[in-house]
């Protein structure tokens, strides 16, 4: 995946995806963040939270890939701190129950042995209303259907690498796939943001060639991008009694005082 994003598009993506985790995670507060997977890219830099973690399942951790614009001149101010860097699988992360304010996941459910297992680590440190940020590749697009096109070679013999565009590692998950996967685990959609609209192209020039299509895809075919971003806050329902237990409570003082009612009016009877 590093190797990827050091070529044309993976540049193209990895701009893309780093400003819109800046403004997702510049309104996020707490003490807590984590960064899980990807150490290529900063997607904390724009958070104040005073203790800012990423994790590698790779004894190797590279730097944030430098000279990034922003697309559309957007750019922000990198906050001043260092990132703690930690080597740990993502299904069994090291931090307690409910100690994390806000996680980040850079395509880490498509790299992840077990991405329905990782979602589920995630969900189990992070504090009530706190916030994950999903970042993963759109099977729904013209990226998607090139990679699927470069496995089908693959199966035929035709090639190993050579029809792939996207990297060999990890597979797809679909946008309404993971919003399933998130109502299942508590958590509520907020936000989702499709982004990446130009062909897959594998040169700069080619790339600013359609550089055209990308308010035309926003506008007309937003669920087409190549990549998306998805914001869902945790949600902890309060306990409610319900059914039987909930009547007998509410009876209960009444009965009481029925009960009071009646010994009087028999004490008035007896000394009248």
């Amino acid at each position: 995946m590093g190797s990827w994003l050091r070529t044309a598009p993976g540049r193209y993506l990895l701009a893309w995806e780093q400003d819109r985790l800046d403004h997702g995670v510049s309104d996020a507060f707490g003490f807590h963040a984590l960064q899980l997977g990807l150490p290529e890219l900063d997607g904390l830099r724009a958070n104040r939270m005073p203790h800012r973690w990423v994790a590698s399942d790779s004894l190797i951790v590279p730097e944030p890939l430098p000279d990034l614009p922003a697309p559309d001149g957007i750019s922000t101010t990198q906050v001043e701190g260092q990132r703690i860097h930690l080597h740990c699988e993502f299904d069994a992360l090291p931090f307690p129950n409910t100690s994390l304010d806000l996680v980040v996941l850079p395509h880490s459910l498509e790299l992840a042995r077990d991405p329905h297992l990782t979602l589920r680590e995630v969900e189990r440190v992070l504090v009530p209303e706190g916030r994950v940020l999903i970042v993963g590749f759109n099977p729904a697009s013209l990226w998607g259907l090139r990679q699927r096109v470069g496995h089908g070679r693959q199966r035929l013999g035709l090639g190993r690498d050579e029809g792939l565009f996207l990297p060999r590692a990890g597979d797809f998950l679909g946008y309404w796939r993971l919003r399933d996967w998130l109502r299942l685990l508590g958590f509520e959609v907020e936000t989702a943001r499709f982004g990446c609209w130009r062909p897959p192209c594998e040169s700069e020039r080619w790339l600013q060639r359609f550089a055209w299509m990308e308010p035309l895809g926003d506008r007309w075919w937003p669920v087409l991008g190549a990549v998306y971003v998805v914001e869902a806050v945790k949600r902890v329902r309060g306990m409610r009694l319900v059914g039987l237990a909930k009547r007998d409570l509410r009876a209960r003082p009444k009965a009481q005082a029925v009960v009071a009612q009646r010994r009087r009016e028999t004490d008035e009877m007896e000394h009248g």
